[in-house]
């Protein structure tokens, strides 16, 4: 089993510890002399108030694709496929004490999160399972053939349902987004019950980067370098969550479920530098249709093989390093490249370079050492708005506290994989000099070929076994 072992603790670029060093031994550019905010320009409440004038109806990005809660978690995913949308609305269950019609929303992470469950139910103790009534009644509901799209809803506690009024303006949806969430829905007017639409923290990075070309004040502001920015959730030189590129993909799918992310960087053992990417997109894209336990077997390098086919690619490593930035690119040039590749983070490399000569050819040849991520920025926009108690993060802290709980009759097993990694490099990730990776490590008591009687069909295709 490959389990998450933090190298280092984390940090903040904007807490008052010293910053580390470049593995060159030279201040990094987080220095506490560069550490400063760059503060915002003085037609800043302007900018607010033409914010606070802009309502969140005119961001709607996606419409609103509703089930029953009683439909199967088989049908939900086809329909997130078929419709080729991201996220589902989960309709409130009949006589519900609720106003809502809906009771949650369901995507891609809940996918993840769900098959995570079910190919490592059996490495689950029973009396850990029971403490969980959630995973209880959905392998209680797998063992009758029907789970119903209900009970994992927001399995993954990063897809929480979030609501507001027809007259939420920008400011409203900062409030929301630069705590972690992802998407909104935006009610019609009173006194209907009804929705008009989805807001996605993607399409408010987009409105803001529109907002950035009819304003220059604001544009010269974006101008502003990463390391220059002091933002609590940019995750410099702090862990980063990584795989080897020869991890299998259930590993992959087990990290990004226990740590609360939905993505995870491929790296190369050796070297540290990063290969690509794989998200919980991927995963329902792919290992989804593939109705097949064998698919969770299979090494990364080749999953991202697939994933990367239509492009022309076989090789599973980014011809460009499309999902990189470094500590000195613009905060611009950053909302661009998260737009462009429709990522919701981007990773960071120190490539000990001057800063004021960073190369596109080489980016991907640095140490791997923090993401920058779209709610990152949008805290930055909540601070400028001076929205109170902004925490971008919230929802990951949650996430990984809610983990850490349901693991904790494994700590041992964990405390066991960490001194082994620190004791032996061929059980862990030989990464970059620099420690700031969460690595992952092998455990071949419990990797999948000790899974030997899952059944795929159990859970992610119920009607395959009621026509045995």
């Amino acid at each position: 089993m490959h389990q998450p072992i933090p190298i280092a603790p984390q940090r903040r670029a904007s807490t008052s510890v010293a910053h580390p060093t470049s593995p060159s031994g030279r201040d990094s550019p987080l220095s506490p002399a560069m550490s400063q905010s760059a503060a915002p320009a003085p037609e800043a409440g302007k900018w607010v108030e033409s914010w606070a004038h802009v309502y969140a109806r005119d961001l709607i990005d996606s419409r609103i694709v509703a089930v029953d809660a009683d439909c199967t978690v088989e049908d939900a995913c086809d329909l997130l496929l078929r419709e080729d949308i991201s996220c589902l609305a989960v309709k409130a269950l009949p006589g519900a004490p609720t106003t809502s019609p809906f009771l949650g929303l369901f995507d891609f992470s809940d996918v993840n999160a769900f098959l995570t469950l079910a190919a490592t139910r059996h490495t689950i103790p029973p009396h850990e399972l029971k403490a969980n009534s959630r995973a209880d009644q959905i392998m209680s509901a797998a063992r009758s053939g029907h789970v119903p799209v209900h009970l994992v809803s927001n399995l993954s506690e990063k897809n929480f349902l979030e609501i507001l009024p027809e007259e939420a303006t920008i400011v409203s949806l900062l409030a929301v987004f630069a705590r972690g969430t992802h998407r909104v829905l935006v009610c019609s007017p009173s006194p209907s019950n009804t929705y008009l639409g989805m807001v996605s923290d993607m399409g408010l990075l987009s409105w803001f980067s529109a907002f950035a070309e009819r304003t220059p004040a604001f544009q010269v502001y974006l101008k502003n370098s990463l390391y220059a920015l002091t933002l609590p959730s940019l995750y410099m030189y702090s862990s980063v969550v990584a795989t080897s590129s020869t991890a299998q993909v259930l590993d992959v799918m087990r990290l990004m479920s226990e740590q609360g992310v939905s993505s995870v960087a491929v790296v190369n053992e050796d070297s540290g530098t990063l290969l690509s990417t794989v998200s919980v997109t991927d995963v329902g894209k792919i290992v989804v249709p593939s109705q097949s336990n064998h698919i969770l077997s299979t090494p990364v390098y080749q999953f991202i093989a697939q994933i990367k086919e239509p492009d022309g690619q076989t090789d599973g490593v980014d011809k460009y390093p499309v999902y990189i930035v470094l500590p000195t690119s613009t905060l611009s040039y950053t909302i661009q490249k998260l737009l462009a590749t429709n990522s919701h983070r981007l990773f960071v490399t120190d490539n000990d370079l001057s800063l004021s000569s960073p190369s596109p050819s080489n980016l991907g040849s640095g140490n791997l050492c923090g993401i920058v991520s779209i709610v990152d920025i949008l805290s930055l926009f909540a601070r400028i708005a001076n929205i109170p108690d902004v925490d971008p993060t919230q929802r990951m802290r949650h996430r990984r506290a809610s983990s850490s709980s349901s693991q904790s009759s494994r700590s041992a097993l964990s405390r066991d994989l960490s001194a082994r990694s620190r004791s032996s490099s061929r059980t862990s990730m030989r990464l970059s000099a620099s420690p700031r990776i969460v690595a992952t490590t092998a455990d071949k008591r419990n990797s999948i070929s000790s899974l030997d009687a899952f059944q795929w069909s159990d859970l992610v295709s119920p009607r395959k076994e009621e026509h045995k």
